[in-house]
């Protein structure tokens, strides 16, 4: 008798360690930020705590470990992913010894007075090259179970990225699957994804969709501005706006694959305030329009038409217009704030120093 409750109590502890393991957030509220630092002339990480608390947004995604910036977010309560770049998925992916040595060195040391609640395996990895692609999912492994063994896989989540290049066919969002070149390594991802309680993350961008199509798809409609909305033949669900659109269609991809229950965060979105001569959507207004009007759309904490239940969760692309990124104009003008930490446009968040955007914040409420 003694034994028969011995294992009942073992039985429940494994049920409620499992429960726990499997509710691992890297992303406790629906408004996050991209902290890019591509840039020779933006504030440091101190001054970017500041100006962080002062807009109150809590989480924040990264795209490596840097020393300075999880040193300055120590003791902040800031929630950050942190993020094992492209270049390093090779060694990783081929060593359980290297990828222990990174976890250490770039998250165990800095916890737990900085709030390190995720790592983000490489970025926008598979659908390109494939450069990367075939150190990926070994990657991820090795950095889990790595976590894993340092007891640290209940309070971090492991993720990746993704571009929409990963899909075939986006529209109607019912009819999107993972393009067939990209399954070799999705289909094994998903499946310990789905293991570890690990979300699908997207970086969906309605400001480049239009670039792409203007003429089929409608300004209005990527800006969640009054329009004419469109509708889902299969589902017969109506959409009013692209990012719900962008959204749904990766879980009509997840769903295809097997993988229908799998969360979709939104890691990357945003509107680029310029651009070339022939980005004539990348104006201060449209990206003020997105930005302003994305933040209303989380703040009502509702799902998708497809998903009503999953509160649409996303990071907005980016604090700062990074002038060191490559590409055309519209890639360095993505931040929501300039260089000297004043706003870019303005949609209620006060800058670091005061600017002519600053005029009508006192009106404006979200």
């Amino acid at each position: 008798m003694v034994l028969r409750n011995e294992i009942v109590v073992i039985k429940i502890l494994f049920c409620l360690s499992f429960t726990a393991f499997l509710s691992v957030h890297g992303f406790t509220g629906s408004y996050g930020i991209n902290y890019g630092r591509l840039a020779n002339n933006i504030p440091s990480p101190d001054e970017v705590v500041t100006l962080l608390r002062a807009a109150k947004i809590k989480n924040v995604r990264i795209y490596d470990a840097d020393s300075s910036v999880l040193k300055a977010f120590s003791g902040t309560g800031l929630e950050i992913v942190v993020g094992l770049p492209n270049g390093n998925l090779r060694d990783v992916s081929s060593s359980a010894d290297h990828a222990m040595d990174w976890v250490k060195q770039n998250v165990q040391a800095y916890l737990p007075d900085t709030h390190i609640c995720g790592i983000a395996i490489g970025n926008e990895v598979l659908g390109g090259t494939d450069e990367f692609s075939p150190y990926l999912v070994d990657a991820v492994k090795n950095i889990y179970n790595a976590v894993n063994k340092l007891q640290l896989s209940h309070i971090i989540q492991i993720t990746t990225s993704h571009s929409q290049a990963v899909f075939d066919k986006s529209f109607p969002p019912s009819s999107c699957v993972f393009k067939e070149s990209t399954v070799q390594y999705m289909k094994p991802l998903l499946e310990f994804f789905s293991q570890i309680g690990s979300p699908f993350c997207l970086n969906a961008y309605p400001f480049l969709a239009h670039m792409y199509d203007p003429e089929h798809i409608d300004i209005n409609y990527a800006l969640f501005l009054p329009n004419q909305g469109a509708d889902d033949p299969k589902t017969k669900l109506h959409y009013d706006n692209l990012l719900d659109a962008q959204i749904d269609a990766a879980y009509a991809a997840l769903e295809d694959a097997g993988y229908g229950k799998m969360e979709v965060i939104i890691t990357e979105t945003g509107w680029a305030s310029h651009g070339d001569e022939n980005e004539a959507a990348a104006t201060s207004s449209n990206a003020r329009t997105y930005n302003y009007n994305l933040r209303k759309r989380l703040a009502k904490m509702k799902g998708t038409p497809l998903r009503p239940k999953n509160v649409v969760k996303a990071y907005i692309f980016a604090i700062f217009n990074e002038n060191q990124k490559p590409g055309p104009t519209s890639e360095r003008n993505f931040g929501l704030f300039k260089p000297d930490g004043s706003i870019s446009y303005d949609i209620g968040f006060h800058g670091l120093k005061s600017s002519s955007a600053d005029s009508s914040l006192s009106s404006l409420k979200v």
